[in-house]
């Protein structure tokens, strides 16, 4: 009886804990979310410094030289986004006009079905333009939040010359100075390939969303590229997202016909990238529940806002690949797996019979 006393005394002090974690994190949100991403894109551009050391190339220059090309590329791409969310926020009455008429003809053509559908009560219940206005106050959001761009530029730079020193702290914080605890290094390492690949193929997303939509002539096709980049990181449902606003301007601005094509772009797009190219470099082992997926991004979009959505995956696989480096919170990994982590569940419930 004492023994249950105990635990449940232990559960309650560890809820009480996380919900005191929790709040704090939420009251410094000004201060974690530039730090976060400072973490993500420091996780990323390691693998860049590590190769040009191969090369016998110095960390400070290798730094510098990766400092300077996202620095260059940011500024080039923030000045393009920006003046396309300028142009499209001007453009974006004319635009929700345009879509109510055609949601008026959908519903027209409807009528020819013999589907009766009251058009003003639709359209007061379903605002055509909500979508588009979503995506560019993500996209304004994310922008208020790059403000600090100096701040988290200077973190990235501070990270990448202590990266080589990391793990070894890590042991010693651990008190496993002898190196022996082989799942902090599977856990640093796990956490930097998941970001770097993801970050390839997101990159790789955008770039062909980007050119599938200049090819359509289709306005503004530089600032769905980066929402698609972006959104990438979600998966199941980012894809969707982005897509949404880039198919009704097409419907738009070109017709059906121009939104189908470019709904096809995307649904490609992300299948090649997604279903193929991602899961051969990526491996078995790191995928989410579409429920877990769902409800990490509204947990972490509520907790961090903006950048806590689109981060929502990444910090919810952090916390995965943590807890199965222990044998104590497996089981909590294992809930949050997809099913294609089933063969991982049958070898965790061998290991713990033979434990």
């Amino acid at each position: 009886m004492q023994i249950k006393s105990q635990r449940s005394v232990k559960i309650l002090l560890i809820m009480a804990s996380i919900v005191i974690i929790l709040a704090g994190v939420k009251a410094a949100s000004a201060i974690v979310v530039p730090f976060l991403l400072s973490i993500f894109i420091a996780m990323a551009c390691s693998p860049i410094i590590t190769w040009a050391n191969r090369y016998k190339l110095p960390r400070a220059v290798a730094v510098i030289l990766v400092i300077l090309i996202i620095v260059v590329f940011g500024l080039i791409l923030a000045g393009l986004v920006g003046q396309s969310m300028n142009e499209f926020s001007q453009n974006m009455p004319k635009y929700r006009e345009q879509l109510v008429e055609e949601f008026s003809w959908v519903i027209g053509q409807l009528d020819t079905f013999n589907i009766n559908v009251d058009k003003e009560a639709l359209i007061s219940y379903l605002d055509p333009g909500a979508a588009m206005n979503m995506a560019t106050n993500l996209l304004t959001s994310l922008g208020g939040v790059l403000t600090n761009f100096l701040l988290i530029l200077l973190i990235v730079v501070f990270m990448l010359f202590e990266a080589e020193s990391v793990p070894k702290k890590i042991h010693i914080a651990l008190d496993d100075p002898s190196m022996k605890m082989q799942q902090i290094d599977k856990f640093l390492l796990s956490v930097k390939n998941y970001l770097v690949i993801k970050t390839l193929v997101s990159l790789g997303t955008g770039l062909i969303i980007g050119i599938w939509l200049y090819v359509l002539d289709i306005d503004h096709f530089l600032l769905w590229a980066v929402l698609a980049f972006l959104f990438n990181y979600i998966p199941n449902i980012g894809s969707f997202i982005a897509a949404v606003p880039a198919v009704l301007l097409a419907f738009v601005q070109l017709g059906p016909a121009a939104a189908g094509f470019t709904a096809l772009g995307f649904v490609v797009s992300n299948t090649i990238m997604g279903n193929v190219i991602e899961p051969r470099y990526m491996g078995r082992g790191l995928g989410l529940s579409t429920l877990v997926v769902f409800l990490s991004l509204i947990f972490w979009g509520w907790l961090l806002g903006t950048v806590g959505m689109l981060l929502s995956v990444p910090l919810t696989m952090i916390v995965k690949i943590a807890l199965e480096s222990s044998p104590d919170t497996r089981w909590v990994a294992l809930l949050l797996a997809s099913e294609d982590d089933e063969p991982d569940i049958e070898e965790t419930q061998v290991e713990n019979a033979g434990g």
